[in-house]
């Protein structure tokens, strides 16, 4: 069983964001993994175990050949990753990273299943994973609860409002799972020591066969013209009950229109 992760690699977020002149995020401090992505790595290695043998393999993102979050997935356990550091990615949206990670994914070769993070924690698209699947033709099941395999096929309880849905796809498949899948490990000393000496291919965009075109600035199908701070939360209208509160609860209810 191969299994390949995307994880993103961001800034941290306890620490106060900013903008970069284009209103992109700055990305040019050290990176960390997104916790979100850690549940994807623990589900993959869980997955991999369950089978007797296999591989787990990160692909990512990344500026300035940033590898900080990687040695982080790495010390839990994965086996290697490709990162994709190249100037001419900056700038990509969701689409243009899409197509990044599904060269990666070619690249890893032999790859059983691709796991993702629903979405990330610095830009909630939600998008990626799906069209990694479909830019590699392969099904794709999104907000996975419960993963396993059973011969050719991926089970997935699949989180719905209502509880969750039993769904099934044939292999190879991409799956986004939540937060609650599985409970992450913590990466011990042996791991974080071992991580250090496990390879990371960093390649370029061309490297894929993804030309300038393709990713970047250029192959962004969006544009951020402007960056506001959110308006302050209004104060609530208040009232005291003189025995007509139910009536003008009932009556704001009408005018929202929800009664």
């Amino acid at each position: 069983m191969n299994v390949v992760v995307c994880v993103k690699q961001i800034p941290d977020p306890a620490v106060p964001g900013s903008l970069e002149a284009d209103h992109t995020l700055d990305r040019s401090g050290k990176l960390i993994l997104d916790e979100s992505d850690s549940y994807g790595v623990e589900m993959a290695l869980q997955l991999v175990a369950a089978a007797g043998g296999g591989e787990v393999t990160l692909v990512s993102m990344a500026p300035n050949n940033e590898v900080s979050g990687l040695r982080t997935a790495l010390a839990m356990g994965a086996d290697k990753a490709i990162l994709v550091s190249d100037p001419a990615c900056e700038g990509s949206d969701a689409l243009s990273t899409a197509k990044v990670l599904a060269k990666c994914v070619e690249r890893a070769g032999g790859v059983d299943l691709v796991l993702a993070a629903t979405e990330s924690s610095d830009g909630y698209t939600g998008t990626v994973p799906a069209q990694v699947g479909e830019l590699l033709g392969w099904p794709s099941v999104t907000f996975a609860k419960h993963v396993e395999i059973a011969g050719s096929t991926v089970k997935v309880q699949r989180q719905t409002e209502a509880g969750y849905d039993l769904v099934e796809a044939s292999l190879p498949a991409v799956v986004s799972v939540t937060a609650g899948v599985v409970e992450p490990r913590y990466p011990s000393f042996k791991g974080i020591m071992a991580a250090k000496n496990k390879p990371v291919d960093q390649v370029t965009a061309a490297d894929l066969g993804l030309d300038a075109a393709q990713v970047g600035w250029s192959g962004a199908r969006q544009e951020i013209t402007n960056v506001e701070q959110a308006p302050a939360r209004e104060a609530g209208e208040k009232f005291e009950d003189d025995g007509t509160g139910a009536e003008k609860v009932v009556a704001f209810l009408e005018q929202l229109k929800v009664v």
